[in-house]
C-alpha cells in the first residue's frame, strides 16, 4: 500500500484494484475519450459499478450525475496515490528466461519505473550485458549508492530468501517475488508475491467445475 493511501485509510483491497483503474483511463484517453460514466469504467475494468463508486470514493472522487468522472483528472489523481508521479527505480535479480524477459519489457518505462541494475549468482552470467545493463553480483549491487526502491526476485525457490536477505541489507524495502517460496522480511518491507503455478491451478480448479463429471477410471488428460 502506498504512503498515502495508507494515511487516508484506503483498504489494501481498494488499492489492489487501482492499476485496473487507471489502465481503463489511460486506454480511454488514448481514443479521445474525455469522461467516463462508472458503468463504462467499472466494465473496463472488471469490477462491478458499486464497488468502483466505493473504491473510489475512499479517494474522495465522486462522479458528476449524467455525466460520470472526467478522464485525465482521475487518471492524475489515482496515478498520485499510486504514487506514479516520480520514477522508481528497479533491480531485477535472477536472470533466467523470467528475468531476461521483465528486463526487455518496455511497458515499465511509461508507468514510471526504470530498471537501473541486474544481478545474478551465476559467474557465467555475471558479466553480460542485458538490455544495456551488465549483469553484477549481489555484492556489486552495495556499490552503486543509492539502493534502488523496487526488488524484483527471479531466482530459483531455495534462493530467493538469501536474495531477499541481501536486498533488505541494501535498504530495498519493496520486494516482487516470483520465486515459489514464502519470504521472511522485517515488518517495514513491503512484498508482494507472484506465483504463476497457483494462478495455473485456480484455473484448473475452474476449468475442472465446467467439465462433466468424470466416472472412477476414466480420467484422462484434457
Amino acid at each position: 500500500m502506498t504512503a498515502e493511501a495508507a494515511r487516508r485509510g484506503v483498504p489494501e483491497a481498494t488499492v489492489g484494484r487501482l492499476p485496473a483503474y487507471l489502465r481503463a483511463l489511460t486506454a480511454s484517453a488514448e481514443r479521445g475519450t474525455t469522461s467516463i460514466s462508472s458503468e463504462e469504467l467499472a466494465a473496463a475494468s472488471g469490477v462491478r459499478s458499486s464497488q468502483l463508486r466505493k473504491d473510489l470514493s475512499h479517494l474522495g472522487s465522486y462522479g458528476v450525475r449524467g455525466v460520470g468522472y472526467d478522464v485525465d483528472r482521475l487518471a492524475a489523481q489515482i496515478a498520485g496515490e499510486l504514487g506514479l508521479t516520480r520514477e522508481w527505480s528497479v533491480v531485477i535479480v535472477g536472470l533466467g528466461n523470467l528475468g531476461r524477459a521483465l528486463a526487455a519489457y518496455s511497458g515499465f518505462s511509461g508507468r514510471g519505473f526504470r530498471i537501473v541494475a541486474l544481478a545474478d549468482a551465476d559467474s557465467s552470467i555475471v558479466g553480460e550485458t542485458v538490455q544495456g545493463l551488465r549483469v553484477q553480483t549481489l555484492q556489486e549491487l552495495a556499490l552503486v549508492g543509492t539502493p534502488p526502491a523496487i526488488g524484483v526476485i527471479t531466482t530459483p525457490a531455495d534462493q530467493a530468501q538469501l536474495v531477499a536477505d541481501h536486498l533488505v541489507r541494501l535498504g530495498v524495502r519493496s520486494i516482487l517475488n516470483f520465486a515459489p517460496s514464502v519470504l521472511s522480511v522485517p515488518d517495514d518491507v513491503a512484498v508482494r508475491k507472484v506465483d504463476l503455478a497457483m494462478e495455473l491451478q485456480i484455473l484448473a480448479f475452474h476449468e475442472q467445475r465446467r467439465m462433466p463429471a468424470v466416472h472412477p477410471g476414466r480420467e484422462g488428460v484434457r
